[in-house]
């Protein structure tokens, strides 16, 4: 550490009150919170504190002056937990600088801060896969706290009303006073009787038993839009639990999870399908009739296809959710090989690939057949 006298910025004979005055004016400058982005600022402000905890005390500068940090406790010196009782750097101020830091970042404490929001909810909603292509509107239940309707949240019994809390006078807030090497400290917390409220219910309402909510069974009535996908989480204001004694409710989180399609799968904004034809639709061409998600579409299949050939049906995919128009729908042949043929199909491939001189397995096809020819 740093010499403390160059720490504090004074001279070695400055008198106390110069000292206090230096230290109050070093401790605004080297808040953390005056330097958000310096990740050493904590630390020393840390050692200013030492530094005055040291020069503060008649005795401790003495034999500071006389053997430097050694006769203070080592290099270290005190930390400034044990100088200011565990509180932290947040006493510093409490003691200082009225409770509040000078920066904006420990926040002052002017009184209760009211009932606490209600608890965020989150639920799952199953959608089918035309739904989450075309958008929705789709009932969701659960069970959850909602403002008590026999004391309208406040808690209290009926023809009473919540009192003010007598530890705190209705401040929310209680100020204990404490010793330190720099006197009496007093420190500012939430009032533990009402917790920060400033009221206590003196009668609670038998249906809530003070807590101002009950649980109850909801339904909303969710606005799913055209395009969302599993994994998408809508969002509703103010539908989640209700807050205690009257406190704004929480939001519901809604998470989408969609059914797959037995014809369709999903490809970004695109729809992608498997047709089957066979050898001969895909030689000769054929017209198919396509069950698309819109409705029945006539597709024509050319002479020549080939297996994995993809035909392309612009604006009959996915909605895009955050844009205009839709994906596309990718229709991909397979050209199905039949696995049995009848004698009469098996002769006519075969004058077939004899026609253009395509090699193919022998006639009677197995092994056995063609060693028996063979001898015959």
């Amino acid at each position: 550490m740093a010499d403390y006298y160059e720490l504090l910025g004074v001279d070695r004979s400055a008198s106390a009150d110069e000292i206090k005055k230096a230290y109050r004016r070093r401790a605004r400058d080297l808040h953390p919170d005056a330097n958000p982005d310096d990740p050493q600022a904590e630390d020393r402000f840390k050692e200013l504190a030492v530094a005055y905890q040291v020069l503060s005390d008649a005795d401790q500068r003495a034999r500071y002056d006389r053997f430097g940090e050694a006769g203070v406790g080592g290099s270290g010196g005190p930390s400034a937990e044990d100088m200011f009782g565990g509180g932290g750097l947040g006493d510093i101020f409490d003691a200082f600088f009225g409770g509040s830091s000078p920066f904006g970042g420990g926040g002052g404490r002017s009184g209760p801060s009211g009932p606490p929001r209600g608890q965020d909810m989150e639920v799952v909603l199953d959608l089918e896969f035309e739904q989450a292509v075309f958008g929705a509107e789709v009932s969701v239940d659960l069970r959850l706290p909602q403002r008590c309707d026999e004391c309208n949240g406040s808690g209290a019994g009926e023809g009473t009303q919540p009192v003010t809390c007598a530890d705190c006078n209705g401040a929310g807030q209680v100020r204990r006073v404490r010793q330190s090497v720099l006197g009496q400290m007093m420190t500012t917390t939430a009032c533990p009787r009402c917790s920060g409220l400033g009221e206590v219910i003196a009668t609670p309402c038998s249906a809530c038993r003070g807590e101002g909510r009950t649980t109850v069974e909801r339904t909303y009535q969710v606005e799913v839009p055209a395009g969302v996908d599993s994994g998408a989480t809508l969002r509703l204001s103010q539908r989640g639990a209700a807050g205690p004694r009257g406190g704004a409710p929480g939001d519901l989180y809604v998470h989408i999870r969609v059914a797959p399609h037995d014809r369709y799968e999903r490809d970004d904004n695109d729809l992608v399908t498997r047709v089957p034809i066979s050898i001969a639709q895909a030689a000769l061409g054929t017209e198919l009739t396509l069950a698309t998600l819109d409705g029945d579409e006539e597709l024509s299949i050319p002479a020549g296809t080939q297996p994995h050939h993809q035909f392309v049906l612009k604006g009959r995919g996915v909605p895009r959710l955050r844009g205009r128009g839709r994906g596309d729908l990718r229709v991909v042949i397979d050209v199905e090989v039949p696995t049995k043929l009848s004698d009469s199909e098996e002769q006519l491939l075969r004058q077939f690939a004899e026609g253009r001189g395509e090699i193919t397995g022998s006639s009677g096809g197995g092994l056995f057949s063609r060693i028996k020819s063979a001898f015959s």
